[in-house]
């Protein structure tokens, strides 16, 4: 390994203090501005309480009847209603209904997030080669950087919470949102397009009535990835405060509770395949009412 130290690398004084002046200017940022960035997330903050107190307070026969009609109306398969039922019994049954109520809520949220911030930029990047080029590197550093560092600066502006856990879940679980939306509109046929065109449609009756129409299947795999991502960071979101099934998970893992640990994580894993199969459905059914208008 001797070779290791001729490879030409910054001088360890001067790469010391590159980090010093990073992280003091850092601290200095989070001191001036910390208050009134904390201040700026005070709705997403009301809008979370909401949520997670309604699906907690509501009792829960409701939600199974609610959530049951979802999967009716969005996938027409009784298979799927009475697998979602089936699981939300067990989870309720196996003592876990609070906590997934929790998770669901955040989740819920996150997406709601996710589909205000990427369909508009998805959007913008459809319309621009130039913005695209500039967005996709941001994207691929978004996918790939380890979702642990992505508490690192929340934490350090946010401090321990449900909103820095929530803000950390959607700029992990944003990316899919935003390339599908600005995949599936520039998928649209340029025949459809220029018969919009020669109808006289203006750029935004276009974008409404052909373009979104037509990117929605496309739009609503990008729901379904945002989501199953955004279950993905739970358990790590957990670790700064975020409530929910995560919280279990990460007890189990310091104290070595096996079926703790399992139980809820395949908790986890049911809501999983309940919000896959259900916008899975949806994003099918869509494809074929638009194959039939079309067609």
């Amino acid at each position: 390994m001797e070779w290791l130290s001729s490879f030409p690398h910054m001088d360890d004084d001067m790469l010391r203090g590159l980090k010093k002046v990073i992280d003091e200017g850092f601290r200095s940022f989070t001191r001036a501005y910390g208050d009134a960035i904390e201040s700026f997330f005070d709705p997403l903050q009301f809008f979370l309480i909401q949520s997670e107190r309604l699906l907690t307070d509501t009792p829960w026969p409701i939600i199974l009847l609610i959530i049951a009609a979802i999967a009716w109306l969005a996938s027409r398969s009784w298979k799927i209603v009475a697998g979602c039922v089936i699981t939300l019994l067990l989870i309720g049954y196996f003592d876990m209904w609070e906590d997934t109520m929790k998770t669901i809520s955040m989740i819920f949220v996150c997406t709601v997030l996710s589909i205000i911030v990427g369909i508009p930029i998805g959007i913008a990047m459809s319309r621009s080669n130039r913005l695209q080029a500039m967005v996709n590197p941001i994207l691929d550093v978004m996918q790939t950087m380890p979702s642990f560092v992505y508490l690192i600066p929340v934490v350090m502006l946010l401090g321990i919470g449900k909103v820095p856990g929530l803000i950390a879940v959607v700029i992990y679980a944003l990316p899919p949102m935003i390339r599908l939306t600005n995949l599936g509109i520039r998928l649209v046929d340029r025949d459809v397009l220029e018969a919009a065109d020669a109808f006289g449609s203006s750029a935004w009756q276009k974008l409404k009535d052909v373009q979104m129409p037509l990117a929605l299947p496309t739009i609503m795999a990008g729901i379904n990835q945002t989501i199953m991502m955004a279950l993905a960071m739970v358990v790590i979101a957990s670790m700064i405060g975020v409530q929910g099934l995560g919280q279990p998970v990460l007890r189990a893992i310091s104290n070595q509770y096996f079926t703790l640990g399992i139980f809820n994580g395949l908790a986890i894993v049911g809501i999983a395949i309940i919000f896959d199969r259900i916008s899975q459905a949806y994003g099918k059914r869509l494809q074929r009412h638009l194959e039939i208008v079309h067609g």
